[in-house]
């Protein structure tokens, strides 16, 4: 029995004559009069009772076309992961990420998935932690980087990044080796906001300190700029550090504090094929990173 007959084997019972069946797979009248006779002398057995309004399957040709429907399906699925594998891989890939991953990370990723998946597009989508969470769980993107730990989404975790205080050159804290949260909540504090300052307020709130916030400021270079002129003291995390700082004293925090960031979509489960492979180049470069 070879796929071609289990092809026209389908197609004949889908359609109940061979002359519909011939024109939708393409094959005369004749050739699939004589497919269906081959497969029947090979195994012995009628597979369909015909008559002048068509063809019906006998008690053994039900049996035997649902074996086939399944062999065709399987093929299909591996036509289809031999087509989604590697340089073959078709597919938009929308991504969302914030700001200092953008920056830091992802060109990277991005660079290798190119090389591995020249094929496949990406559309960057960029925003707040709190955005990206909203896009994924809507379906407005694909998979998210994102913090963890998170018990609404699901995904893989790639880095650590360590959360650092900043302060300006001439404070007195910046003559310390490290600095403590107790620290930190005594002074003017510049409180970085777009995300970090949901994991920067959790982590005061546990030590039982409530920080004296000054102001609140999304955009970093803003942040850092104000800290370098003396408004305040703050705490970023090392990927929003740019290469050439302003004159400030970045300062490890005692214990140190660190945000954990990963790549999250709905469902790993359910993930398309273009998320995994870029969940898999993700996982495989991680260490890179």
């Amino acid at each position: 029995m070879t796929l071609f007959q289990m092809e026209v084997l389908v197609a004949v019972t889908n359609a109940g004559n061979f002359t519909r069946a011939g024109e939708q797979i393409g094959l005369s009248q004749s050739g699939v009069s004589h497919t269906i006779g081959a497969l029947e002398k090979e195994l012995g057995i009628s597979l369909f009772t015909r008559n002048r309004s068509g063809v019906k399957l006998t008690a053994a040709g039900e049996k035997i076309v649902t074996s086939a429907r399944i062999i065709l399906e399987n093929v299909s699925l591996i036509k289809q992961v031999a087509a989604e594998s590697g340089e073959h891989l078709e597919a938009t890939l929308r991504i969302a990420s914030f700001p200092s991953v953008t920056a830091q990370l992802l060109p990277k990723l991005l660079k290798s998935i190119e090389s591995h998946y020249p094929h496949m597009q990406t559309k960057l989508y960029e925003g707040s932690y709190q955005e990206i969470k909203e896009w994924i769980r809507s379906g407005v993107v694909d998979v998210g980087f994102h913090v963890w730990p998170d018990d609404e989404l699901e995904g893989i975790l790639l880095t650590t990044d360590a959360l650092h205080a900043v302060v300006p050159a001439q404070h007195p804290l910046a003559k310390e080796p490290s600095l403590t949260l107790e620290q930190l909540a005594r002074e003017s504090f510049l409180m970085p906001m777009a995300g970090c300052h949901l994991l920067i307020g959790a982590e005061f709130a546990k030590a039982g300190l409530t920080p004296t916030v000054s102001y609140e400021i999304a955009d970093n270079t803003t942040i850092l700029a104000m800290v370098e002129s003396g408004v305040g003291v703050t705490i970023v995390p090392s990927l929003t550090l740019p290469t050439q700082l302003p004159d400030v004293a970045v300062k490890e925090i005692t214990p140190p504090l660190s945000r954990q960031i990963g790549l999250a979509v709905r469902s790993l489960r359910e993930a398309p094929s273009a998320v995994q492979a870029f969940l898999r180049e993700a996982e495989r470069i991680a260490p890179t990173l």
